[in-house]
């Protein structure tokens, strides 16, 4: 089966380069960015003993308070069976425990533990100096401007959204 192809061929393809003029570029810049941003915080994190992954969790622990795994799962966009492995490996580093919900055994809610909240302070300490390399080649003003640009474009209103 053919894809449905326009019929014009545009002269602009994606390339991934700087001043790429393709549909394709701010994907291409974000996911770039992504892959920097994500290096240089896993440099933050690697002494504290903790991967991104585990830090996604904890983050969403922090803002919410208990989580039941499958929300933990969409709010992290990961899978029931990659969340589990995550909350596998915090519950034996002591960050976060399992309870079981009242009225339905079969439910958990994931807990950060003190422990947890101590690591999760610390993770901010460790990624001040990361942040500021990550940021180096912006002014104060325009990594606030990123800032809030990236925000609209990752919260999209109602009117936004797709």
């Amino acid at each position: 089966m053919a894809a449905d192809v326009p019929d014009r061929v545009t002269t602009s393809r994606a390339t991934a380069r700087p001043g790429d003029t393709s549909p394709f570029a701010l994907g291409l810049l974000l996911r770039q960015a992504h892959w920097r941003a994500a290096s240089v915080m896993t440099e933050a994190l690697r002494p504290l003993g903790i991967e991104l992954r585990h830090f996604a969790v904890l983050i969403v622990l922090m803002d919410r308070g208990p989580t039941v795994q499958r929300d933990l799962a969409a709010a992290t966009g990961s899978d029931k069976a990659g969340v589990m492995r995550v909350v596998d490996d915090l519950e034996r580093k002591g960050l976060a425990v399992r309870r079981t919900v009242p009225g339905d055994r079969r439910v958990r809610v994931v807990e950060i533990t003190p422990q947890g909240v101590e690591l999760f302070d610390a993770a901010h300490v460790a990624a001040e100096p990361q942040a500021a390399r990550l940021a180096a080649g912006l002014e104060p003003d325009e990594a606030e401007r990123l800032k809030e640009l990236l925000t609209r474009v990752a919260y999209p209103t109602a009117d936004d959204a797709l």
